[in-house]
Parts: C-alpha cells; structure tokens; sequence
C-alpha cells in the first residue's frame, strides 16, 4: 500500500468502526425444563432464540424494529 492511500485506508476503517452498533440480547428457552436466559449469544442446540431483540442485558428494553 501506498503513502498516499494510507491516510483513506485508515479513515474508512475508523468510520466503520464508529457506525457499529451493539449486538442486541435475545432471551433464550431452555427446551429442556423451559428456564430463560438473556443472552447475545446461543447457548448451543438445546435453546431457542425468542424473536424479540433488547438493548439491555437484563432484556427490559426493547430495540425498536427496523
């Protein structure tokens, strides 16, 4: 890479990591017993994701729909 071209590499690089959200919180059922997590991420093949996504990680505040 360039001199030149180093400047615009960085400038995009840093925009893009300015427009990044957060990753939303689902709860997660447990298809076993039924219990809920609120979590980002999955527990593996024994949970399921609710379709509701929150901004919080106690999931009290929903995102809004896009």
């Amino acid at each position: 890479m360039s001199i030149r071209r180093l400047p615009i590499a960085l400038l995009l690089l840093v925009s893009t990591a300015a427009s990044s959200a957060p990753a939303p919180w689902y709860w997660w059922t447990s298809k076993v017993d039924g219990s809920r997590v609120c979590r980002q991420t999955g527990l593996g093949e024994g949970w399921t994701q609710e379709p509701v996504a929150f901004k919080d990680a106690r999931c009290r505040l929903r995102l809004a729909p896009r």
